[in-house]
């Protein structure tokens, strides 16, 4: 047997000896054991790859749900990214178009992009495989809906004003203060001009229209009146009428004011008459528009289309109501 050692019997010393073998033989000795080791870890590995790491069909029914809500996440990621994109027009819209019709400002990036608070909102993902999908997806789901709320409360506050566009349109300041007559005529415009007591630069916040003492002046949209008082360096006697939706008007330097504070008053309903009180070189009527606070050209308001039988039918209709 192989290892074993071999003897042979020598009849000159009449004594057994050992054989040594040859070199082709120890040779063929290491290939043999070579070969068996080789078959050994051939089979050893066999046994382990195909036994010990035997998966059993619950990890097979597993793995294969696994891939399955991987690949759903995937499709989810695809329609986030569509609405987002539809989101984002809408928003675009509304901020363009529908706010700005109702004379609402648009709402900030800040404010429609606002993030969450919290560093560890979705701590309770990361022990998942793929844990960095399910964290995003997760993370782009609350963004896409806080934006569809704040989108949401935008329409709320424009569909109020649209079903208010009737008292709207009614009080937005937008007929000449005065007559039509040829008399009354448009003098300093809005913007900057040279003031005429000092010559320096000025802003002019409104514009001038001159006319005879005591020529009416009517209000030019539906309103409240919010303020009747005289400022002897500035306005003289003027008038304040508060139209809501942001909008107010100023009418000065008036011989006299007709209506009181608190009056209610209609489109085409006399204010005042026209003078030269307080700072004024002339007889004429300062008027104003100021919208959220800020004064605007009054001429941009202006119904150029308005005839002088319709102008002169919304003041009598004005007297008849006093």
């Amino acid at each position: 047997m192989l290892g074993r050692k071999q003897y042979i019997f020598n009849k000159e010393t009449l004594s057994y000896e050992i054989v040594k073998p040859t070199l082709k033989r120890r040779i063929l000795r290491c290939c043999i054991v070579f070969g068996l080791g080789f078959l050994c870890f051939a089979a050893y590995s066999w046994i382990y790859s195909e036994v010990f790491s035997l998966k059993t069909l619950k990890t097979k029914i597993l793995e294969s749900r696994n891939e399955e809500l991987l690949s759903q996440i995937k499709g989810l990621n695809q329609k986030l990214d569509e609405k987002h994109r539809t989101l984002m027009e809408i928003e675009m819209r509304d901020n363009i178009v529908y706010r700005p019709i109702f004379g609402m400002e648009e709402i900030p990036s800040e404010v429609r992009d606002a993030g969450f608070g919290g560093v560890d909102r979705y701590s309770h993902l990361e022990h998942f495989e793929h844990s960095d999908i399910l964290i995003s997806s997760a993370m782009r789901l609350d963004i896409l809906s806080k934006k569809a709320s704040v989108q949401s409360r935008s329409f709320d506050e424009v569909s109020l004003l649209a079903k208010r566009a009737g008292d709207m349109a009614s009080c937005v300041p937008s007929i000449f203060p005065v007559s039509t007559h040829p008399r009354n005529r448009l003098g300093s415009r809005f913007g900057y001009r040279s003031d005429p007591f000092t010559g320096s630069i000025r802003m002019h916040k409104g514009v001038d229209i001159s006319g005879k003492r005591g020529e009416p002046i009517y209000a030019t949209g539906d309103g409240i009146v919010v303020e009747v008082c005289y400022n002897f360096f500035g306005y003289g006697n003027q008038v304040i009428v508060d139209h809501g939706f942001g909008y107010k008007t100023r009418y000065a330097h008036l011989h006299e004011a007709t209506v009181k504070r608190g009056q209610r008053v209609i489109r085409g309903d006399q204010v005042g008459k026209m003078g030269t009180t307080g700072r004024s070189k002339g007889v004429h009527l300062h008027y104003e528009v100021i919208y959220k606070g800020k004064a605007v050209n009054p001429c941009n308001y202006f119904d150029h289309e308005i005839s002088p039988e319709e102008y002169q039918s919304m003041i009598l209709a004005g007297k008849d109501r006093r």
